[in-house]
């Protein structure tokens, strides 16, 4: 489990994606307690296992189905890369609940300035856009960010002039495709609102009491 907030940008050293399991090892900044084999590590939101650690280096493990189901295969040598360590018992909680588990791939389509601040649009598939909402939260290549606004095929997400410097997203254009996780909650309340006992249609806040949401 990890929070969104992302503690280190480091870089590709290499992606060797031959075969059924592929292995990627990351450049880093040292942290004050080194990473450990067998820890794990969300990679651009990607939560994957180390299986080598030096101080300033890390290498994973991938399935081809991590491969198939993120961005990361597009990614190439000195490219950066969001690092974030596993949740531990009594840290802050300042982001939001991310699983590393990544839903999709969504493409920006566009970045615009506000101030200092930067307005980013994702394009992604419309069985991820169900699940996020204005005022919502979104992990997108691992960062917990606030939705701003939802179209017909794409969300907004407004970065404030620090997230947009202390992550990997300083060197996003449109056409970068990013890594996305939506809210577990979201999710299980669709779940349960989906299930037939619940009685299907639209929402509505007698649909939410009855279910027990409210």
């Amino acid at each position: 489990m990890f929070t969104g907030l992302i503690e280190r940008v480091g870089r590709l050293v290499e992606l060797n994606a031959a075969g059924e399991q592929a292995e990627l090892t990351v450049q880093h900044e040292p942290w004050a307690s080194p990473l450990r084999t067998g820890e794990s590590v969300a990679v651009n939101g990607a939560c994957l296992t180390v299986v080598r650690a030096t101080p300033e280096r890390f290498t994973c493990h991938l399935l081809q189905e991590t491969l198939r189901r993120t961005a990361l295969r597009e990614r190439r040598p000195g490219s950066a890369l969001n690092l974030e360590r596993a949740l531990q018992v009594g840290d802050r909680l300042g982001g939001h609940f991310v699983s590393g588990h990544v839903d999709g791939v969504g493409e920006i389509v566009r970045i615009d300035r506000a101030g200092g601040d930067r307005i980013v649009e994702v394009r992604c598939p419309a069985a991820l856009l169900q699940d996020i909402i204005p005022q919502g939260a979104v992990a997108c290549d691992g960062v917990s960010l606030t939705v701003v606004g939802v179209g017909h095929d794409s969300f907004q997400v407004h970065m404030i002039p620090h997230t947009w410097t202390h992550t990997a997203f300083h060197e996003a254009r449109p056409g970068s495709r990013v890594n996305l996780e939506t809210d577990l909650l979201a999710k299980y309340v669709r779940r349960c609102l989906s299930a037939p006992s619940a009685g299907g249609g639209e929402l509505t806040m007698e649909r939410l009491a009855r279910t027990g949401f409210l």
